[in-house]
Parts: structure tokens; sequence; C-alpha cells
């Protein structure tokens, strides 16, 4: 990876809480850094019943590449009946995933310690704040 594109891309970080992954982004997820992001949740959700948190709430930018690699991720994950979680308490990313016509498509919650519940909350399937 070039030095720009691990600029655009500043942290990846990764740690097991129980049972779950979260993995931690920072920066930009777009065509340039999606690539990098996509190869490691594929890693990380290989086996069956996956279970992954992506912590968004770092990442200041996102374009179509970034829905495209979290659209791909749910996909593959709900295929081996796992469990993918967003966290963000960005109004605007909301509104991203509303105008893409992915509201609800995700379960977003704002908070780590909420996506780390084991029991899905209703109010967290749903992506309608901002």
């Amino acid at each position: 990876m070039s030095e720009a594109h691990a600029r655009r891309l500043q942290y990846l970080r990764e740690r097991t809480v129980g049972d779950t992954t979260v993995m931690e982004l920072l920066g930009d997820i777009d065509i340039l850094t999606a690539p990098l992001v996509s190869v490691r949740i594929d890693a990380l959700t290989a086996g069956p019943r996956p279970d992954l948190v992506l912590d968004l709430r770092r990442v200041s930018f996102i374009d179509c590449s970034g829905l495209r690699l979290l659209c791909r991720a749910r996909n593959r994950i709900r295929t081996q009946h796992g469990r993918l979680r967003l966290v963000t308490g960005s109004p605007r990313f909301l509104r991203i995933l509303r105008h893409a016509g992915l509201a609800g498509v995700f379960e977003v919650h704002t908070h780590l310690p909420e996506a780390l519940a084991h029991e899905v909350e209703p109010s967290a399937v749903s992506a309608q704040a901002g």
C-alpha cells in the first residue's frame, strides 16, 4: 500500500470482545482504501456465524466504494448466518445511508457497548436519525 493510501485510512485496528470481532476504522473509506478493508473483512468473516462490529465513529469520509464494501460485508455475513453491526454517531453518515436507500438495512448503534449487546434491539436496526 502506498503512503498516500495509508494516510487516507490512517487506522485499522481489531480486537475481540467475547465472540465478537470489533474493527475500528479512522479516516476515509473510499475507492483507494475499500479494497484493503474488504480483504480484512473477508478474512475475519471466513468462518461460520461471523459476529462483526464495524466501529465507524472516526471515519471522516465514505464514498460509494465504502457503501459497496458495507453491503458486501452484510451480505456475506448474512449468508453465513452471522451478525454485522455498525457503530456511528454521525447524522451525516445516517443521511448518506438514507439517500442511498440503505436506511434500515444495517443494524446501527451510536455507542459500542450497545453494539456489543447480544440481543438485537428493535430501535437499533433502523438508521433513522439525522
